[in-house]
C-alpha cells in the first residue's frame, strides 16, 4: 500500500506539473513567434535569392504561397491552432513537414546529449568525490586546476583541438558525421562505427560540465561532512568508503542534479556550436541551417521542442530529489 500511494503521488505530481507547464510553454510559443516576426526577412527572400528571380512579382507570389502575407495575428492564431493539433506546419525551405524533419534529427541530439551529460555526471561526480577526500592535498589542487581549466575553455576550440589531435594527427577516430558514408555496416558493426564518431563531440560538450560537476560535488561534500549524521556515522565505526558514497555523496547529489536540471537548456544550447563544428546531423545544427534560410517554421518548432525537453528535465530532477532523500516528499 505504502508503494502504491507513493507512485499515486508521483504520477498526480506529474499530471499537476504538466499541466502547470502548459502557460509556460505558451508564453514561450508566442514569444519565440513575436521574436521571429521583428527579424528582417523571411524565407521568401532567401528563395528568390538563390533562384535569381527575386522581383516583386516572385517576392509576391512566394509570400502568398508560404501565407507570409497574412497579418501576424492570423498567421499566429493558425500557428497555435496547428500546435494544438500537434502540428508544427510545413518548411518552406524544405517542403515538408517540420515534424517529420524534427524527428529524423532529434534522436542524434537527444544521444549526444544524453552521452554527453552521463559522462559528466561520471566523471564530474567522481573527480569532486576525490577532490573532497583529498581536501588540501595535492591531488585537491591540480584537479581544481583541471576544472578551471575545462571551465575557461570554449567547447567549440576543445572540440577543434581534438580534431586536430585525435583525427588528423593519431588517426584514431573520424573528423565528423555520425556514421562512414558509403561504408554499408549493418548490426553490431554499424553500432560500433557510431560510436566513434560519438566520442569527440561528446567528450567536446561534456568538457565544461565536468568542471562545474566537480567543483559542486566537492563543496557539497566538504559541507555534508560537517554534519552531525555523518559524526555518528563515523562514531559507529562505519567504513569511510561507506561514509562517503551511503551517507555523504547520496545528500550531497541534491544540489548537483539542481544544476544539472537548470544546466539543461545551456547543454542545448551549446550543442549547436558542436554540431557544427562535428557536422553532427542533430537539432543544433538544423536550427542553424533555419536561421541562415530564413526557415522560421523550423525554428520555431526546435524552439518549442526545446522548452518541452528542459522542462521534462526538471520534473525528472524533482523527482530524483525525492529518490535521493526520502525527506523530501513529492506534494
Amino acid at each position: 500500500m505504502n508503494h502504491a500511494g507513493a507512485w499515486s503521488r508521483v504520477i498526480a505530481t506529474l499530471r499537476r506539473n504538466a499541466w502547470q507547464a502548459v502557460p509556460t510553454v505558451l508564453g514561450i510559443v508566442i514569444l519565440n513567434f513575436i521574436l521571429m516576426e521583428l527579424v528582417p526577412g523571411d524565407a521568401a527572400d532567401v528563395i528568390a535569392a538563390e533562384s535569381g528571380a527575386a522581383t516583386a512579382e516572385s517576392m509576391a507570389q512566394l509570400r502568398q504561397h508560404f501565407g507570409l502575407d497574412l497579418p501576424m495575428l492570423q498567421r499566429l492564431g493558425e500557428y497555435l491552432s496547428g500546435l494544438a493539433h500537434l502540428d508544427l506546419g510545413v518548411s518552406p525551405r524544405h517542403n515538408m513537414a517540420v515534424t517529420t524533419l524534427i524527428f529524423d534529427r532529434m534522436g542524434n541530439t537527444l544521444l549526444l546529449m544524453g552521452t554527453a551529460l552521463g559522462l559528466a555526471m561520471l566523471v564530474g561526480v567522481l573527480l569532486g568525490v576525490l577532490m573532497s577526500v583529498k581536501a588540501g592535498k595535492w591531488h585537491d589542487r591540480v584537479l581544481s586546476v583541471l576544472a578551471l581549466l575545462l571551465y575557461s575553455t570554449p567547447g567549440f576550440w576543445l572540440g577543434l583541438m581534438a580534431i586536430v589531435l585525435c583525427s588528423v594527427k593519431l588517426g584514431w577516430l573520424p573528423t565528423g558525421g555520425n556514421h562512414t558514408i558509403g561504408a554499408g555496416l549493418t548490426g553490431w558493426p554499424a553500432a560500433v562505427d557510431s560510436a566513434r564518431h560519438l566520442v569527440l563531440p561528446a567528450l567536446a560538450t561534456a568538457g565544461f560540465f565536468v568542471a562545474i560537476f566537480s567543483r559542486l560535488t566537492r563543496s557539497s561534500m566538504l559541507e555534508v561532512n560537517r554534519q552531525d549524521y555523518v559524526r555518528t556515522a563515523e562514531a559507529k565505526g562505519l567504513a569511510p568508503a561507506a561514509i562517503t558514497f551511503r551517507h555523504v555523496l547520496r545528500n550531497a547529489l541534491i544540489p548537483v542534479t539542481t544544476v544539472a536540471g537548470m544546466h539543461f537548456g545551456a547543454l542545448l544550447g551549446g550543442a549547436t556550436v558542436i554540431e557544427t563544428v562535428y557536422s553532427w546531423p542533430g537539432l543544433g545544427r538544423l536550427a542553424l541551417e533555419s536561421v541562415l534560410a530564413r526557415d522560421y517554421s523550423v525554428l520555431l518548432g526546435i524552439l518549442f521542442l526545446s522548452s518541452l525537453l528542459v522542462i521534462v528535465a526538471n520534473m525528472l530532477v524533482d523527482l530524483l530529489h525525492a529518490w535521493l532523500d526520502p525527506r523530501i516528499q513529492v506534494r
